[in-house]
């Protein structure tokens, strides 16, 4: 007796749950893709977890709040993984929720449901129903507070720079002025050049000598 009823709930389960049914949605899973070598294997365990995860999108979902895991129903599952489901109407069990709510659910809960499975929108794809962008992240520091900081350090690094220059530049004064009064003092001669001409600097402690006036000097001195 209790048999009967079941084949009777099978087949009508088969009915509604076949590729192209109506209100029946398929799913594409890339975990290997996804995941590399850390990716899990689907059993029995992912799909409890799957219809668990539809349940809850559904129950969300205003008015489907008595929506059990035993509604929704998976079937022609691949290795790949792919496979078809739908959501039984909980009240009648033999008919399927609107394709419409269906997706309005997914929809509402798709990072929930990529979370759940450690995938994204490309790596788990509802074929029929189209991603949504997830909510853009905001940051923990106001972008304001970043762009002022860039600025702040770009400004002591200027400051920096100048000062180190100053200082460079002032000790190279120093140092040439040093060295020049190490040689006035030493009163060696040196060679200048003025208008890109080289001249020599006159020793001022021994003098110099202008041979013009040498020559005249022997010229006319008595014997």
């Amino acid at each position: 007796v209790l048999l009967l009823p079941l084949s009777v709930v099978a087949i009508a389960h088969a009915e509604l749950c076949k590729p192209d049914a109506q209100n029946a949605f398929k799913v594409r899973l890339s975990i290997k893709t996804a995941l590399g070598d850390n990716a899990y294997a689907w059993d029995a365990n992912e799909e409890y977890l799957f219809k668990a995860m539809v349940a809850f999108a559904l129950r969300r979902h205003s008015s489907k709040s008595t929506t059990q895991i035993s509604n929704v129903l998976l079937c022609n599952v691949t290795d790949r993984v792919s496979f078809w489901f739908v959501v039984t109407d909980s009240s009648k069990n033999v008919t399927t929720v609107p394709g419409s709510e269906v997706e309005a659910a997914i929809r509402m809960n798709r990072n929930r449901i990529n979370s759940a499975f450690l995938l994204s929108d490309k790596t788990l794809q509802f074929l029929k129903i189209t991603s949504t962008l997830s909510p853009p992240v905001e940051p923990s520091t106001p972008v304001w507070l970043i762009v002022f900081g860039v600025v702040l350090c770009l400004i002591v690094a200027g400051i920096f720079f100048l000062v180190v220059a100053g200082i460079q530049q002032r000790k190279k004064k120093n140092k040439q002025s040093t060295e020049r009064e190490n040689l006035e003092e030493k009163g060696e001669v040196t060679v200048t050049v003025e208008n890109g001409i080289p001249c020599e600097t006159l020793d001022l402690k021994a003098g110099h000598v202008n041979g013009v006036f040498a020559a005249d000097d022997e010229r006319f001195t008595s014997l």
